[in-house]
């Protein structure tokens, strides 16, 4: 069973955590630790993994080399080997309609990938104010009693005086 974040659905699914995938258990250690981080144990669907491996590989440079070996073996093929009497002459109509395609599907699938990292962006922001809130109330408190210890102090030296 696994629990979606702002849902009370339950739903019976094969779900990878980003645990997993950063490289360790972190969540379950992390929980009985008392730092429970939300991302640790952030499940995520098959589009969510998807559009994570689609982004990562558009946005690299692997990607651009053999997209760039790809539009020169289309022009080089279609120009030079089949003397502009190929399957796509000159003005390259069909590697347009490609182009096209490409760019209509990869665009939103790096959107989505782009709405994700927000949304960790914004769990991890939310996550760093609690644990700043704690810290400033546990400095709070420790000055507390470093006034109090002083007070004793001064007091124990007046008693001393007299």
């Amino acid at each position: 069973m696994s629990k979606k974040r702002g849902s009370k659905k339950t739903t019976e699914k094969k779900t990878y955590k980003t645990s997993d995938r950063a490289g360790g258990n972190k969540g379950k250690e992390s929980k009985r630790n008392g730092n429970y981080h939300p991302l640790f144990s952030q499940e995520l669907t098959f589009g969510q993994r998807a559009s994570d491996v689609i982004a990562n590989f558009g946005g690299s440079w692997t990607f651009i080399s053999l997209f760039f070996i790809f539009l020169f073996g289309w022009i080089g093929v279609n120009t030079w080997i089949f003397l502009n009497r190929g399957f796509d002459p000159y003005p390259y109509v069909l590697l347009n309609l490609f182009l096209s395609c490409l760019a209509a599907i990869q665009a939103p699938i790096i959107l989505m990938a782009q709405n994700r990292q927000a949304q960790r962006d914004r769990i991890d922001a939310k996550y760093d104010h609690q644990i700043n809130r704690k810290a400033e109330r546990e400095i709070q408190r420790i000055q507390k009693d470093l006034y109090s210890i002083r007070r004793m102090i001064k007091s124990a030296q007046d008693k001393n005086k007299n």
